[in-house]
């Protein structure tokens, strides 16, 4: 079970069921054709972290050898620095299991070291120090190192991937690190929202993003500051229920036990849908799953097929995360997911190009890497 019994009651009213029921065609159009075109092309295949199994972790490397590799997506994270810088880093803090101090922005700086401290309280000057390329991570063996890399802004990402991606083909899956739970430790929705905005609105990249959060208040705020977004809404066991049952902080304010049953599958899809959502991005698996793999006894599935099909009956698409396993993936393409969010974006692909569903060409090996060189060198002088 992933929720209390409480949660499978049906409490909702018929105007509430009218909400979440409508078709696809009374929902407002925020696509393009253009982009309805390109989101259609390939099966999804999504670099997590810009392919974290692979290389270093949200980094400018990371991201291209997520192209190398033949991501159709580039799946990455923003933090927002103490005076309002847009960076790419997943983690609240900087944690010393990834980076590493240098020296101090400038002398006899009180915030050195930075290892350890919250991006909100730390300015870029100071993150740029901070050396977060040369540790391999204990869970990723296979992962390349690339020493002195530094954390980079929206920006510079943008700017590398569109030297190695001048046709700008790629897709981007862009979200925003906002702890519910914990509203001291990162700015706010509206911080978040308002400068991540601002960088996608003169982004030739614009209608290739979708913009994803466990925090649905920023979905919320996100399709109101315009609805051409395509926004994607993150969900787990652990953001979507409280153990004391009471309202999720997640959740922009919605309790799922308020959406028509018979499952929890289909009220989360509800839910989704109810906030104007283009996409479900649910866990493939349940936190509390005792075991890693569907072929092993016990083991707990979070995303269902009756999730999937629910989803998409009511307009969304549905791309689960963050899927390392081939049994896993097998499963979900079983079930018609629509893509999947990988630390192994090469083998994902490999596997979906080998069940006969297309899947995005890969960038060509020199130029993004001659593009890579290029950028962290313009890097090192700013």
């Amino acid at each position: 079970m992933l929720a209390p019994i409480a949660f499978l009651a049906n409490l909702a009213s018929d105007a509430l069921l009218m909400m979440v029921s409508a078709s696809p065609a009374q929902r407002p159009l925020n696509v393009t054709p253009s982009t309805v075109q390109r989101q259609g092309r390939y099966f999804d295949v999504q670099a997590h972290r810009g392919g974290r199994g692979n290389t270093i972790e949200n980094t400018l490397p990371g991201f291209a050898w997520g192209l190398i590799d033949g991501a159709s997506t580039l799946e990455l994270d923003n933090g927002i620095t103490k005076d309002g810088h847009v960076v790419v880093w997943h983690d609240e803090e900087i944690t010393a299991a990834k980076c590493q101090d240098t020296s101090p922005a400038f002398p006899d700086d009180p915030d050195f070291p930075y290892v350890g401290k919250y991006i909100a309280n730390l300015t870029l000057a100071q993150l740029r120090t901070v050396d977060c390329g040369s540790k391999r991570q204990y869970g990723y063996p296979m992962q390349l190192t690339f020493p002195d890399t530094r954390i980079s802004t929206m920006q510079e990402v943008f700017d590398f991937v569109e030297c190695a991606d001048p046709a700008h083909q790629v897709l981007w899956n862009i979200e925003s690190k906002i702890d519910a739970r914990y509203p001291n430790r990162t700015l706010g929705v509206q911080d978040f929202v308002t400068k991540q905005y601002a960088l996608f609105n003169k982004s030739p990249y614009k209608h290739s993003i979708t913009y994803q959060s466990f925090d649905w208040r920023t979905i919320v705020a996100m399709k109101e500051l315009d609805p051409s977004i395509i926004t994607s809404a993150l969900i787990e066991d652990e953001t979507a229920f409280n153990p004391d049952n009471s309202t999720s902080p997640w959740l922009a304010g919605l309790r799922l036990d308020s959406f028509p049953g018979p499952s929890i599958s289909r009220q989360i899809a509800q839910a989704a849908h109810s906030i104007r959502a283009d996409v479900l991005s649910p866990a493939a698996s349940a936190s509390d799953t005792p075991v890693p793999d569907p072929d092993m006894d016990g083991y707990i599935s979070f995303t269902t097929r009756e999730m999937i099909e629910h989803a998409q009956r009511l307009g969304l698409k549905v791309k689960p995360w963050t899927v390392n396993r081939l049994t896993i993936v097998d499963q979900l393409l079983d079930w018609k997911a629509d893509g999947i969010i990988t630390d192994y974006p090469n083998n994902v692909r490999r596997l979906v190009k080998h069940r006969g569903l297309p899947v995005a060409p890969k960038y060509p090996k020199q130029r993004v890497l001659s593009c890579l060189d290029e950028h962290l060198a313009r890097q090192q002088l700013s």
